[in-house]
């Protein structure tokens, strides 16, 4: 921006910037008019929704009750690597890096899908405390080499798996757009060119 520069055309270049005092609640009474809109005051609470809360608590409920459900049907024995940690936490890697490729790229936008399935469902089925119980266990049986395993192999196995999510689902972006754009060059040409 040059010195000489004035007007209303070097006004609109600068940001502009709201003081403490225009911030402040108005008081109570007569709202004064004139003065522009004024900033939400409502607390945090009320401008969650109620509908994105249920999403993550149905999801969470899912979530749980799966991983139980498998820590039942596939026990690990002391001493032993914690192998159905290990598979639940390296899958919720895996699914949520999909999930987040199709719900920020793929589908159209939706509010309950990312709150119900990887918030509430993916974050109850995986489990960071449960990864650290084992491993503790492990050190306190004296079984070092497994709870090193446990820690390092499960942090390389969670980004390989995520990073196998992310691919997939960009595999899928990219196979879902030379489809429109293949399906909206035969519908502009005809029928026979594919």
């Amino acid at each position: 921006m040059r010195a000489d520069e004035s007007g209303p055309e070097r006004e609109s270049r600068e940001p502009t910037y709201i003081s403490d005092a225009e911030l402040e609640p108005e008081p109570r009474g007569e709202p004064e008019t004139g003065g522009g809109p004024t900033p939400s005051r409502e607390p945090f609470r009320s401008r969650l929704r109620k509908g994105v809360l249920a999403a993550v608590a149905f999801g969470g409920v899912l979530g749980g009750s799966v991983r139980y459900v498998l820590g039942l049907t596939f026990p690990t024995s002391r001493g032993t690597f914690p192998l159905s940690t290990f598979a639940i936490n390296v899958s919720g890697a895996f699914l949520l890096a999909l999930l987040l490729v199709y719900v920020l790229e793929i589908w159209p936008p939706t509010r309950y899908v990312r709150p119900f399935a990887g918030v509430g469902f993916l974050g109850a089925f995986t489990t960071f405390s449960t990864w650290m119980v084992d491993t503790d266990h492990l050190l306190g049986h004296g079984h070092y080499a497994v709870a090193a395993f446990n820690v390092f192999g499960s942090l390389f196995a969670g980004l390989a798996a995520t990073a196998l999510g992310l691919a997939i689902g960009r595999m899928a972006l990219a196979r879902r757009v030379r489809l429109a754009a293949r399906h909206s060059r035969a519908r502009r040409y005809g029928w026979w060119v594919r």
